[in-house]
């Protein structure tokens, strides 16, 4: 599965082979999991009686929008629903955590380029400062969150790229700024869309520049907010709950993070939750996308058994209660 375009700095058995290359966000993992999954159905194939368990690998996760590209593919034909996990490094091993409703943010990338007139440092009113004008722009884009959103609708604006400029005494002709925005409703996120590429064009108007503004969307599409089914968390809860104790079973506050698990969403029933594999150690784990990021291996089974149990429990809690002697033995796994 997908990979992080970053040099792996942990030693370890498993270290990336490939430099520049490191799986960072545990999609590895994922994939090992869902494996033991299926191992475990195949197994236990006699207990479901009826139904089929499909099992997504999906590619692209980390802004590709690999979702999307699995369901115009036909991933989710005949199915009712859907269950998916991602690890925490800083939850303990054997706790899980999740909620009902929106669960992760809606996100969208941006990159912009303000041109202006490059020069001499000393003279700068032969020029027209690009970096300047892409400093305005950069704290107006602050004031979207700070004085246009509702505070308890929450909003993400970060400018996480600025490119501009090669030498100390130099005006670069052009700045390139980019960055990502988050929103939990389709309507906030929309709006938030719409007045950064105002709010750029129109402060490098007042700074004499031109600014061109691009969303990204074929290579970075819109990811929409992730927002899991009521009656699956409640089914989670009841599997989870069963197999790791009620104590161990969290609910958690709404994340800024997104996933491309919500283009799922959008078509069918769909429940995403958290995996801890933090060790009894006094060790701080690494973050994902950190250089640093290591796997808690023993957090595998734990992941396999669980999206094991959600399937069989889902299947056999939608069958009709009918006697044993009239039931069907054909099974489809």
């Amino acid at each position: 599965m997908d990979a992080l375009p970053m040099q792996e700095m942990v030693d370890w058995e498993h270290k990336s082979r490939n430099p520049g290359k490191m799986h960072a966000c545990g999609h590895d993992a994922h994939a090992a999991m869902l494996l033991g999954a299926a191992k475990i159905l195949q197994e236990h194939r006699n207990i479901i009686l009826k139904g089929t368990v499909a099992l997504v690998f999906q590619p692209a996760e980390e802004g590709g929008g690999g979702a999307k590209k699995m369901i115009d593919a036909g991933a989710l034909e005949n199915v009712e629903a859907i269950f998916g996990l991602h690890v925490n490094p800083n939850f303990p091993l054997g706790e899980v955590s999740s909620r009902s409703g929106p669960f992760l943010a809606g996100s969208g990338f941006f990159e912009a380029v303000i041109s202006g007139r490059g020069g001499h440092a000393a003279i700068p009113q032969h020029s027209i400062d690009p970096i300047l004008a892409a400093s305005n722009v950069i704290v107006s884009l602050q004031h979207l969150v700070s004085r246009e959103a509702d505070p308890l609708d929450s909003q993400v604006v970060t400018v996480a790229k600025f490119q501009g400029g090669g030498a100390f005494n130099v005006i670069p002709d052009s700045v390139t700024i980019g960055g990502t925005f988050r929103a939990f409703s389709k309507e906030s996120f929309l709006q938030l869309r719409q007045r950064i590429e105002e709010v750029i064009v129109g402060q490098a108007a007042v700074q004499r520049c031109n600014a061109t503004v691009d969303f990204l969307t074929n290579n970075k599409p819109f990811f929409p907010p992730t927002v899991n089914d009521k009656n699956l968390h409640k089914h989670f809860q009841r599997v989870a709950g069963d197999m790791l104790g009620n104590d161990h079973v969290r609910d958690t506050e709404p994340l800024m993070g997104s996933e491309d698990f919500a283009f799922y969403q959008e078509v069918i029933p769909g429940y995403f939750y958290l995996l801890g594999m933090q060790g009894e150690t006094n060790e701080i784990p690494a973050s994902v996308h950190s250089p640093y990021f290591k796997i808690n291996e023993e957090a595998l089974p734990l992941g396999a058994a669980l999206q094991a149990s959600l399937a069989i429990r889902y299947l056999l809690e939608a069958q009709p209660q009918v006697p044993s002697s009239s039931i069907n033995d054909h099974d489809e796994l």
